[in-house]
């Protein structure tokens, strides 16, 4: 009988944007029906430092991990630690490497994200990157005038996936959550620069994936309201209060893809790219 998981743990641990990785993960990952990944992305992994505080959470909810390290002490490092904990690692791009060594006679130049061009824009992605990481999950209020878009949500609603996504391309990101009872940022409500806008998605879809997804303790929730459609009806209903209340836009995520979202914010506002 097969062992099959409805939900899997799939980390992806980069030199650089991490934007190959999520596309080979995803690529993979789509071949198992049944099966969904929860992305869990490390970009810009330069030093054993970062790599044993990533191993850390590795650990905490353990899966598949992939990635892209183009120093072998690193390489060697995440591949070591993984064994001792029994999980599978695949450096992605070394098969693709050692062939394009052996047919050209000559080996590669190691170089950390040679397939970017350093101009601006590449600069402008990284700033972007390091912009959302920080302003995750409601963290680092103080400079939310600073983002491009901030998206706000109740759990559930996928504002950190899409948030990666944008910082991807670009786009400065923030993402808040939305907590009834509980009010938002100031420095949010006085920001103008950036474009604030709300996810929602149905009740059941939401109720669904909480279901499958309780990792742990969520703040501010109790298990049981947590996933009751009465109870997530009425942050929705809270959620979009908040949203008519301010003139921010609403986007329903039910049937959207993470790069369809994405999409959509970004022609709510045509000067992002």
């Amino acid at each position: 009988m097969e062992n099959r998981k409805n939900f899997f743990h799939l980390h992806l641990i980069s030199d650089s944007t991490g934007e190959t990785l999520i596309s080979a993960g995803r690529a993979a990952a789509a071949q198992f029906r049944g099966s969904n990944a929860i992305e869990h992305v490390y970009p810009l992994i330069r030093s054993k430092k970062q790599i044993n505080a990533l191993i850390e959470a590795i650990d905490r909810e353990p899966g598949i991990v992939l990635y892209t390290i183009v120093d072998s002490d690193l390489a060697a490092w995440i591949e070591t630690s993984c064994r001792e904990l029994g999980l599978p690692c695949v450096n992605v791009l070394a098969p693709i490497i050692e062939t394009f060594q052996t047919y050209l006679g000559a080996p590669s130049r190691g170089r950390v994200g040679a397939q970017h061009v350093l101009n601006a824009e590449y600069f402008a992605r990284i700033e972007a990157l390091n912009y959302t990481m920080d302003h995750d999950d409601g963290q680092a209020p103080e400079d939310y005038d600073e983002a491009d878009v901030v998206i706000i949500g109740i759990s559930r609603t996928s504002k950190t996936p899409t948030s990666i996504y944008l910082a991807n391309r670009g786009i400065k990101t923030a993402n808040i959550p939305i907590v009834p009872g509980v009010s938002l940022p100031d420095s949010l409500l006085s920001a103008t620069r950036p474009l604030i806008v709300g996810l929602i998605a149905t009740s059941d879809r939401i109720s669904q994936v909480r279901e499958n997804r309780i990792l742990g303790t969520t703040a501010g929730y109790d298990r049981s309201d947590y996933v009751d459609r009465a109870s997530i009806t009425e942050e929705l209903k809270y959620a979009r209060s908040l949203c008519a209340r301010n003139n921010w836009p609403i986007i329903d995520v039910t049937r959207r893809s993470i790069e369809e979202t994405a999409a959509a914010i970004v022609a709510l506002r045509p000067k992002l790219r």
